[in-house]
């Protein structure tokens, strides 16, 4: 697995593209779960988490997800939003997500072999 993590609009998907050429994406913001399990590439992952919990998923489902795709699609380049910088939201939901978000991606970072932070479209290898 690899993770590529940074800010909104910072250019993650297209590093992804260039340094892993050939990738077939799933969408977090539109896929099924299904997906995250046959695709090559993930980005919008934090979408996906959003859209998991504002269907009822319960943080329990969310860790098991992590560690089911870990293990069936431990190949895949996962694309995500760094999302636990700034201030802190007001609402419940937000900060649950953030902090989901957060514990989830933690996880996929420990079992990567790769971990890239990407700033103004420059990749950093933190892990690897």
């Amino acid at each position: 697995m690899i993770l590529i993590t940074g800010g909104d609009c910072q250019g993650k998907t297209a590093f992804a593209n260039e340094r892993f050429p050939g990738l077939v994406w799933a969408d977090g913001r539109e896929c099924e779960e299904a997906d995250l399990f046959r695709c090559s590439g993930i980005h919008h992952f934090h979408a996906y988490i959003r859209r998991a919990m504002e269907a009822g998923k319960q943080e329990e489902e969310l860790e098991e997800l992590a560690g089911r795709l870990i293990l069936r699609n431990p190949e895949v380049v996962v694309v995500t939003d760094e999302v636990g910088c700034g201030i802190v939201p007001l609402e419940p939901f937000e900060r649950d997500w953030r902090e989901q978000t957060g514990r989830i991606c933690t996880r996929l970072a420990a079992a990567s072999r790769k971990v890239y932070r990407v700033i103004l479209g420059i990749g950093k290898e933190i892990k690897g």
